[in-house]
C-alpha cells in the first residue's frame, strides 16, 4: 500500500482519485484549498481511517511523507480560471514547484495533471504529443494555457536537474458524476440548462468540436500512467478521440432529459479553440489504455447524478 497525495483532492478528478485509492486501502492525503473544488464531494471519506484531509493551498510549501503525487490542483474551466487569472498562473507554476520540491526531498514520484489546453486552437488534427501547439500567449486563456506549459516545463527540468521521478498526461474534456453545476464547460451547463428547461446556449455556429472522456475511463489512464516504468515521462495524452459537435451534444441531452429547452445561439469566445480530439496512439501502445465508456452511457450517468444532487 501507498501513501498518496492528491492536489486539487476535492475537485471532480481529484475526489475521483481519492475515493479510488481510499477503497483499494492506501493511505490518501487530499490537499485542496476549497477554490472551487467542494467538501461535499471527499465529506464520504471522513469516516475511513486511511484519508486525510488538509485545507492547503499549493502556492505554498508542505511537507509530507508521501510516495507518489497526483497534482490535479488548478482550476480547470474558463469561468473559474478566469475570475483571478494571476492565481491560476501562480497555482500552475509555483504550485508546480512546490510540489516538485515535495517529491524532490522525499523521493516521490510526481504526476502533472497538464491539459490539451496546451495545444491551443490547433492547427494540426487530430493532436499528438509532438505538437507545440497554437497558443495565445496575452488572450484571456493563456492564464491557463500558458500556466500549464510552464509547469511542463518545470516537470521536465527539475527530473534532468534533479532526476526526479516524472510523468505528464494531457487531459482531454472529462465529465461525469461530480462535476459541479457551476463547472461552466459545455456538458455541465446543457445538463443543467436541460433539466431546468432553460434556453440551451451554444456559442458559435455549434460546428466546432469536442471529445468528451467519462470519468472512469480517465483515472484508468492516471493510474496506469503513474505505475508505469520509469523511463516514461510523456507527456501522455489522455482522452476520448471520438468527435461530437457541441451543437450534436446539445440536441443529445434535450432527447436524454426530455427537455423543453431551446437551442439559442450566441458569439463564439474569442481564442475558443474550434477543434479539440487526442491522438491517443500513444496511451495505447504504452500504457494499454484506451476509452470504453460510449457517450451516451456517460451522459446517462452524469445526468443521473445532477438529478440526485441537485433536485431537478
Amino acid at each position: 500500500m501507498k501513501r498518496i497525495l492528491v492536489t486539487g483532492g476535492a475537485g471532480f478528478i481529484g475526489s475521483h482519485l481519492c475515493e479510488k485509492f481510499v477503497l483499494e486501502g492506501h493511505d490518501v492525503i487530499c490537499l485542496d484549498n476549497l477554490f472551487c473544488g467542494s467538501k461535499q464531494n471527499i465529506f464520504h471519506l471522513l469516516a475511513y481511517p486511511n484519508f486525510e484531509f488538509i485545507r492547503h493551498d499549493i502556492v505554498h510549501p508542505i511537507s509530507l511523507e508521501i510516495d507518489q503525487i497526483y497534482n490535479m490542483a488548478c482550476p480547470a474551466s474558463p469561468v473559474h480560471y478566469q475570475a483571478n487569472p494571476v492565481k491560476t498562473v501562480k497555482t500552475n507554476v509555483m504550485g508546480a514547484l512546490n510540489m516538485l520540491e515535495l517529491a524532490y526531498n522525499v523521493h516521490a514520484t510526481i504526476l502533472q495533471a497538464s491539459t490539451s489546453e496546451v495545444y491551443g486552437d490547433p492547427d494540426i488534427h487530430p493532436q499528438q504529443e509532438s505538437y507545440w501547439g497554437n497558443v495565445n500567449p496575452i488572450g484571456f486563456r493563456s492564464c491557463y494555457d500558458e500556466g500549464k506549459r510552464v509547469s511542463e516545463t518545470l516537470i521536465m527540468d527539475f527530473h534532468r536537474q534533479h532526476q526526479v521521478d516524472v510523468k505528464i498526461v494531457r487531459i482531454f474534456n472529462t465529465y461525469g458524476p461530480k462535476v459541479a453545476i457551476n463547472d461552466g464547460r459545455v456538458i455541465s451547463n446543457f445538463i443543467v440548462q436541460a433539466l431546468s428547461n432553460q434556453d440551451i446556449t451554444i456559442y458559435g455556429d455549434g460546428n466546432q468540436t469536442r471529445s468528451f472522456c467519462y470519468i472512469d475511463d480517465m483515472l484508468n489512464g492516471l493510474v496506469k500512467m503513474m505505475n508505469s516504468p520509469t523511463e516514461l515521462l510523456g507527456p501522455i495524452n489522455l482522452g476520448n478521440p471520438t468527435e461530437t459537435t457541441v451543437l450534436s451534444l446539445a440536441q443529445m441531452i434535450v432527447e436524454m432529459t426530455q427537455s423543453k429547452s431551446k437551442i439559442i445561439f450566441q458569439d463564439l469566445p474569442k481564442d475558443d479553440p474550434k477543434k479539440r480530439k487526442p491522438d491517443i496512439t500513444m496511451a495505447n501502445t504504452k500504457l494499454d489504455w484506451k476509452p470504453t465508456v460510449p457517450l451516451e452511457q456517460g451522459l446517462e450517468k452524469t445526468i443521473e447524478h445532477f438529478r440526485q444532487t441537485y433536485s431537478f
